[in-house]
C-alpha cells in the first residue's frame, strides 16, 4: 500500500516538469515536508516506473530506497532523467489512474 497519496505524487509530476527556479524551489520544499515514508516510497515508485522493479516487487523497492538512501531525496530525484515519466508510468504500473489524480489537482 501506497503511503504517499497518489495527489502529492502528481503534484511533484506537475511541478518536476517545470524549469523555473521557483518550481525547483516548491519542489524541494514539498520533498522536504514528506515523511521518511513518503520519500521511500515516490523514489520506489520512481524506480517502478522507469523499470527498474516491477509492480509487485514495490514493497522490495521502498525497503531498497530506505536502506541505501545515500543522497537526499530531493538530489536524488531531481537528478533523476525523465522524473515525471517514470512518476506516471509507476502509478500507472501500481493501478492508479492519473489521468483522473491530474483532473482532481486541476
Amino acid at each position: 500500500m501506497l503511503e504517499i497519496t497518489p495527489a502529492k505524487v502528481v503534484e511533484v509530476i506537475f511541478l518536476s516538469r517545470e524549469t523555473t527556479a521557483s518550481a525547483e524551489a516548491e519542489l524541494r520544499g514539498l520533498f522536504a515536508a514528506m515523511n521518511v515514508d513518503e520519500r521511500a516510497h515516490l523514489t520506489a515508485l520512481a524506480w517502478v516506473g522507469r523499470g527498474t522493479y516491477a509492480p509487485e516487487e514495490f514493497d522490495q523497492a521502498v525497503v531498497v530506497a530506505e536502506v541505501e538512501a545515500s543522497a537526499p531525496t530531493a538530489e536524488y530525484l531531481l537528478g533523476m532523467t525523465d522524473l515525471a515519466e517514470n512518476l506516471e508510468a509507476g502509478l500507472e504500473a501500481m493501478g492508479i489512474d492519473v489521468t483522473a489524480e491530474e483532473e482532481d489537482l486541476l
